[in-house]
């Protein structure tokens, strides 16, 4: 696989990016793709190792170590080496539906497993995998597929990439597929909850146009329980796969939430996203001239400082109430596991551009919000210290550090606090079985729900997650009907 030694000889390059101070004047992809011969070298690092676990796709430490959809990676990887371009291709949409989307939004668990990275820097897959799924589409490798149709209907309730991934799957396998989104575009969270900088929606249309034109029929604007109803979609349909994410915010009850100016981060996004592609800001969710504090870490947290840097707000704060990462891997999160390490993403680096300092606080939560003078709109957001301790049952728990208050000045709160499950509103309509965390109750392999005729897959089922996790259910799922549908 790849060169003999060659992971000794070259170093690991990645993609360079636009300038922080010149990209947030727009919301098109800061990435600059690397040219094909840089692309072959990083290519040929893939070094034959004997057990590889980047495509293992099992939880390690609580986090997702490998990649969950499997690819065969040291494959596709000596093929770019030897410019087999077209069976790269092959070999990469074998396990995985939407590279395009993985390759530019997944965090890369796959590189975090990366037997190089136990020594050295590890491969770059992901941009390898964006490489071969790019030159794909240019040199019109991806062409649209026709099959053998069974006469199975199927109605997908969710186009996120887990709603997107088994659509595309059961139509591979011949039965005729419908979607259902309650939004005006389809994409779910590759639509509205990733910002154009990262996910061009360009992109996500490119593959929705094509899976139309394969023969998967989309409809919008349809809510269940609103404008359609479970129950008539289990009567008509030979099977019905709810992919309709966790989408329940997890909200922060304290003293003033109901001020003016405080939103769900997810709002937030859908809002900039949506007036982005309506060329229509009149509705938008602003933070132009604002200060603005967002609560919670991870990626959306990460999106929001970058879109409210591009609304043009006077700062921007975000609230952690983890502790720093360390800078490198401690001795308690070994190699292969996920490395839990201190990351500056790209709206860190574009606040630091501006400002002049990263805009995280850590070990810090909200205690209450404070109005302006009108008593309606939010003016303040009162913090303190905490210190992590275990409770006693063992489990560590956020304690407040006496006299470590603060006052911090703020015109718009975002609450990037992640999510508590999916909304009830489908569920209930059918009387869908859930677990302990509110998910619906499927098991993992068959995804089949208390309801004969009804699946469910992705994050509505095991919980809020990874884009890769979603596709890898989507494509688990499709396997599980199909299997249904051909033995009735």
């Amino acid at each position: 696989m790849g060169k003999i030694g060659a992971f000794l000889e070259q170093k690991r390059i990645t993609p360079s990016e636009r300038a922080p101070l010149e990209r947030i004047k727009d919301f098109n992809e800061f990435k600059i793709p690397m040219s094909e011969e840089d692309i072959i070298l990083q290519a040929s690092r893939c070094m034959d190792c004997g057990i590889p676990f980047c495509h293992s796709g099992v939880l390690l430490g609580g986090m997702t170590a490998g990649c969950p959809l499997h690819n065969l990676i040291p494959e596709f990887n000596d093929l770019i080496y030897r410019r087999a371009w077209k069976e790269a291709y092959k070999r990469l949409i074998f396990t995985n539906n939407f590279p395009e989307f993985t390759g530019r939004v997944c965090p890369a668990p796959c590189e975090g497993s990366c037997t190089e990275g136990l020594n050295w820097e590890s491969v770059t897959i992901k941009n390898n995998e964006l490489a071969i799924i790019e030159k794909a589409f240019s040199e019109g490798f991806v062409e649209k597929r026709v099959v053998k149709r069974s006469g199975k209907r199927v109605a997908v309730v969710g186009s996120g990439p887990s709603g997107l991934a088994c659509a595309d799957t059961l139509n591979s396998y011949g039965h005729e597929v419908s979607v259902f989104e309650r939004a005006d575009r389809v994409g779910g969270l590759l639509m509205y909850g990733i910002p154009n900088m990262k996910l061009d929606k360009k992109v996500v249309m490119r593959r929705i146009d094509l899976m139309q034109e394969e023969g998967v029929r989309f409809f919008t604007n349809k809510e269940i329980g609103v404008d359609i109803y479970l129950k008539d979609l289990v009567k008509e349909f030979d099977a019905v796969v709810l992919c309709c994410g966790a989408t329940k915010p997890r909200d922060l009850k304290v003293p003033g939430r109901e001020l003016k100016g405080i939103y769900f981060a997810v709002d937030f996004l859908k809002s900039n996203t949506k007036c982005l592609l309506d060329s229509d800001y009149s509705n938008l969710i602003s933070a132009k001239n604002k200060n603005v504090i967002i609560i919670g870490g991870g990626d959306t947290g990460t999106d929001c400082v970058a879109t409210a840097i591009r609304h043009g707000c006077k700062d921007v704060i975000q609230i952690e109430i983890l502790p720093e990462p360390p800078k490198v891997r401690s001795q308690n999160n070994p190699w292969p596991e996920w490395p839990k390490v201190l990351k500056v993403d790209y709206g860190q680096e574009e606040r630091i551009a501006l400002f002049g300092k990263d805009p995280r606080i850590y070990l810090t939560t909200v205690t209450s919000f404070e109005p302006k003078e009108d008593g309606v709109s939010l003016g303040w957001v009162n913090t303190i210290k905490v210190k992590w301790e275990r409770d006693d049952r063992g489990n560590f728990i956020p304690k407040h550090v006496p006299c470590s208050e603060e006052k911090l000045k703020a015109d718009m709160v975002l609450i990037a606090m992640g999510f508590l499950g999916p909304e009830d509103k489908v569920i209930k309509e059918l009387s869908i079985e859930q677990d302990h965390r509110s998910n619906v109750k499927a098991q993992f392999g068959d995804f089949k729900t208390n309801v004969e005729k009804v699946f469910a897959a992705g994050d509505m089922r095991r919980g809020q997650s990874l884009v890769v996790w979603a596709i890898a259910e989507g494509r688990g799922v499709a396997k599980s009907v199909n299997e249904f549908l051909i033995t009735k």
